[in-house]
């Protein structure tokens, strides 16, 4: 209960720094979007759906190397980077895959002493 009750006290606080900088309250989903636009270093005005999709895929598999899930295999001619799969996600149901991604987002922007 106490990691449950740590984790959730530390992605409020996410969240609180996120809704002083955008003035609105982010979602799990809208802070991966940002993390992939991060990484990628290319803040353009529009991205297409399929873009934000990429996006998205880009911060998770980003948020989770230091785990050891994913590696950068390298980048395609726009600039994209591609990740190579290293081990299986553990058996998890949603609520415990909510918590294991918002434990490596928060881990993420400690990492990158943005919180």
């Amino acid at each position: 209960m106490a990691f449950k009750d740590d984790l959730q006290i530390r992605w409020w606080a996410l969240e609180e720094k996120l809704m002083g900088r955008f003035e609105k309250k982010p979602d799990v989903e809208t802070i991966l979007f940002l993390i992939g636009i991060q990484e990628l270093g290319d803040i353009k005005q529009k991205f297409s759906k399929e873009q934000k999709q990429d996006l998205m895929h880009i911060a998770v598999c980003t948020v989770l190397m230091p785990s050891g899930y994913y590696e950068v295999e390298g980048a395609d001619e726009d600039g994209w980077p591609h990740f190579k799969q290293l081990k299986a996600m553990p058996e998890m149901n949603a609520f415990e895959q909510e918590a294991f991604l918002k434990d490596h987002i928060l881990l993420y922007f400690q990492n990158h002493e943005l919180i």
